[in-house]
C-alpha cells in the first residue's frame, strides 16, 4: 500500500480537470444509507454542482481545491495528460467565535475546514484520502490555521474512521440537519406574529447583537443594537442554493416513488385539504437553507415557526423541494423548527488542533471545549 501512495501525485485543481472531477463526483454518490443507486439498491443523495466544483468554497475568503491522481495509458474523461484523477478534496479558512471571555466577549481564532472529500470507489483503502488531508492541512497551517474541523453524517463508518483513526481528529460537536419537504399548498400564515423583512445592513446588526459569542459565528466588529428588545423575537435567513447546485434522490424502491407521486397529486387536485405532499426528490431539486436562526423570549420558538412557514411558502414559489438547517442539539429555538424526521440526518464535526506548542490565552484548547447552546452554521459550508 506505500507504493500505491507514493505514487498518488496532489496537486491544485485547475479548470482543465473539470470532466475529470465531475466523473469522480459521480463515482461517489453518497448518503446515510451509504452508495449505490437504482432500483433494488440502497438510496443515496446526488449533489449536482452544476458543472462548477469550486461552487461550495468560491465565496470563503481563502479556499484552496486539491486533485489527486495517478499515472495510467488509459482514456476518458477521467484522464488528463496520461493520468487519472482519482480523488478531491476543498478547503477554506476563516476567522470564527471559538469561545468567549464570561459570556460575553468572543474569541476569534482562525479556522479551517475541509469539505468535499472524494476518493474514486476503485483506489479507497490505499491512502488516498489520508493524503489528500495531509496536504489540504499543509496548506492550512501555511496560511495560519489554529484549528481545522469536517462535518461528516454519524453513521458514515469510514469517514469517520479516516479522520479520527487515522488522521488524528477528535469528536467535537453533533448538530441536527432539520429538513421539511415544501408542500403543493402554500402554509397559512401565523396571525400572531408580524414578519418583516430586514435590510442586509439591519441583518448584520441584529446578528452582531445576538451571536457575537457564538461558536463558529463570522469575525466582525461587534456593533450595538436594540437597547430595548421586545419580550418576545426571532431571526433568520434564507439562502436559495439553485443557483449553486442542485440535490437528487437516488435508489429509491418504485412503491415510494408512487405513493410520493400519489400525494402530489391530491395535493395539486384539493389544495384545501392541506395534504402533507412529498415533492418529487427522486429528480434534481432546489432547497432553501434557513441559517442564522435565532431569538430570545418565551414565544420566540413559535416566532421561529412563522418565520420557517413563511420561508416554506417562499421556497414554494421559487420551485424549490425542500427547506433545512442545522441548529445544535441546545439550540433554545429548536423546538419551533418544523421538520420531518425521516428526512433529516444526524451530523458530526471532528476537529484538530493545527498549531503546536501554545497553552495560553482565556479559550486554551478548543478541542476540549464543552459545547454551547447554539452554534452558527455558515451557509457556504452547508
Amino acid at each position: 500500500m506505500e507504493d500505491e501512495e507514493a505514487a498518488v501525485e496532489v496537486r491544485e485543481y485547475s479548470e482543465r480537470d473539470r470532466a475529470a472531477v465531475e466523473e469522480v463526483e459521480r463515482e461517489c454518490e453518497v448518503g446515510s444509507s451509504g452508495g449505490g443507486g437504482g432500483d433494488g439498491g440502497k438510496m443515496c443523495l446526488f449533489t449536482d454542482l452544476l458543472g462548477d466544483p469550486l461552487c461550495r468554497i468560491r465565496n470563503s475568503p481563502a479556499n484552496l481545491m486539491l486533485v489527486a491522481e495517478i499515472a495510467t495509458g488509459g482514456g476518458g474523461s477521467s484522464n488528463v495528460n496520461g493520468r487519472e484523477i482519482i480523488g478531491l478534496v476543498r478547503g477554506c479558512v476563516k476567522t470564527v467565535v471559538s469561545g468567549s471571555i464570561h459570556g460575553k466577549d468572543p474569541i476569534y481564532t482562525k479556522v479551517a475546514y475541509i469539505l468535499g472529500l472524494r476518493v474514486s470507489p476503485r483506489y479507497r483503502r490505499k491512502g488516498v484520502g489520508k493524503k489528500l488531508v495531509g496536504r489540504m492541512e499543509e496548506w492550512f497551517r501555511q496560511v495560519g490555521a489554529e484549528y481545522c474541523y469536517m462535518a461528516t453524517e454519524q453513521d458514515n463508518e469510514a469517514s469517520v474512521r479516516l479522520f479520527t483513526g487515522r488522521c488524528g481528529y477528535s469528536k467535537f460537536r453533533t448538530p441536527s440537519v432539520l429538513v421539511h419537504p415544501v408542500y403543493g399548498h402554500s402554509l397559512q400564515p401565523s396571525r400572531n406574529a408580524t414578519i418583516v423583512r430586514l435590510e442586509p445592513r439591519e441583518a448584520e446588526l441584529i446578528y452582531r447583537w445576538h451571536f457575537a459569542a457564538v461558536e463558529f459565528f463570522p469575525c466582525r466588529h461587534r456593533r450595538p443594537f436594540m437597547d430595548s428588545p421586545p419580550a418576545s423575537w426571532a431571526v433568520l435567513s434564507v439562502w436559495n442554493c439553485m443557483d449553486a447546485f442542485r440535490l437528487e434522490v437516488r435508489g429509491a424502491p418504485r412503491l415510494m416513488r408512487a405513493a410520493a407521486g400519489a400525494t402530489r397529486l391530491v395535493d395539486r387536485a384539493a389544495p384545501w385539504l392541506k395534504i402533507p405532499s412529498i415533492p418529487n426528490l427522486f429528480a434534481p431539486f432546489g432547497l432553501y437553507f434557513l441559517y442564522g436562526l435565532g431569538g430570545a423570549g418565551p414565544a420566540s420558538p413559535r416566532l421561529v415557526r412563522a418565520l420557517c412557514r413563511h420561508a416554506h411558502n417562499m421556497a414554494r414559489d421559487g420551485g424549490c423541494g425542500v427547506v433545512a438547517t442545522e441548529v445544535s442539539a441546545c439550540e433554545p429555538v429548536r423546538a419551533g423548527v418544523p421538520h420531518w424526521a425521516r428526512l433529516g440526518a444526524e451530523d458530526l464535526w471532528c476537529i484538530k488542533r493545527l498549531a503546536d506548542g501554545y497553552t495560553h490565552g482565556p479559550l486554551g484548547d478548543w478541542t476540549k471545549a464543552p459545547p454551547g447552546r447554539t452554534i452558527f452554521v455558515d451557509p457556504r459550508e452547508f
